[in-house]
């Protein structure tokens, strides 16, 4: 096995930086020291030169993640140029169901939301841009792991999996069995495996030019959707789907 190195200075920023990531309002040194586990004086060291760069930013007597890291998480966006095809497709869509799309991006056993079109109605959603969850219980995830080989989707994923909801598949198994019939169909779903009172709807986009697999789904309260509407909703966002990934084709 080929031998990993680190830079150790850089691991404990990251950890900082996880930390701030998570949190809603500025996090004092007492909470970060608890957190990583770093020494005071070493806590002080990095925060003094992640300030410096503007990658965090002092409030009071706590810290929150700066502004120099947005602009360089939006970088992550411009690589493939898929932020505008999404944007008008999306609007498309919304202006006609009006629901919320979503476009994600696997990373390991994970799916990152990179972007969002909200509806004109409120939704409680776990997408917030940047945000994480685990593929296996999210629609998104489904659209995103049925591209992967059930080989390649065994050595990513343990036998038992992480329930979320009460209502998340947690046996790989029966996952697999799932991902089957989403790559038979182009469709993905899932009935509250993610958030209670939610249903979603996703298909799956392509691979970009640098290697990112992409999906896009809907999230719909359950007392808004019926057998009529599902279908609807199902054909419209595997429609987009199909066009986002065309666009990428021709670019």
């Amino acid at each position: 096995m080929e031998k990993v190195y680190e830079v150790p200075a850089l691991r404990r920023a990251q950890d900082i930086l996880d930390v701030l990531a998570r949190a809603r309002e500025p996090v004092r040194v007492s909470a970060l020291r608890e957190a990583t586990g770093l020494s005071r004086s070493t806590l002080y060291l990095l925060l003094d030169s992640l300030q410096r760069q503007h990658w965090v930013e002092k409030h009071g007597d706590g810290y929150l993640i700066g502004v120099k890291l947005f602009e360089l998480g939006n970088a992550y966006v411009r690589h493939d140029g898929y932020q505008s095809v999404f944007r008008a497709l999306a609007a498309a869509f919304v202006s006609v169901h009006d629901e919320v799309v979503q476009l994600a991006a696997l990373d390991g056993a994970d799916i990152v939301y990179i972007a969002r079109e909200d509806s004109r109605r409120p939704v409680r959603l776990v997408s917030d841009l940047g945000s994480r969850l685990p593929a296996h219980c999210s629609a998104l995830g489904k659209a995103l792991l049925a591209t992967l080989s059930d080989a390649q989707l065994v050595e990513l994923l343990p036998e038992r999996l992480a329930a979320v909801t009460p209502r998340t598949i947690t046996r790989r198994s029966a996952l697999l069995r799932e991902l089957k019939a989403v790559r038979e169909t182009g469709q993905a779903s899932e009935f509250e495996e993610s958030a209670a009172g939610l249903a979603c709807f996703a298909s799956y986009v392509g691979q970009t030019a640098y290697g990112k697999r992409l999906a896009i789904s809907t999230s719909i309260p359950a007392g808004r959707i019926d057998a009529k509407r599902e279908k609807k909703i199902r054909l419209a966002i595997a429609r987009m789907a199909s066009q986002i990934g065309a666009r990428f084709a021709n670019a």
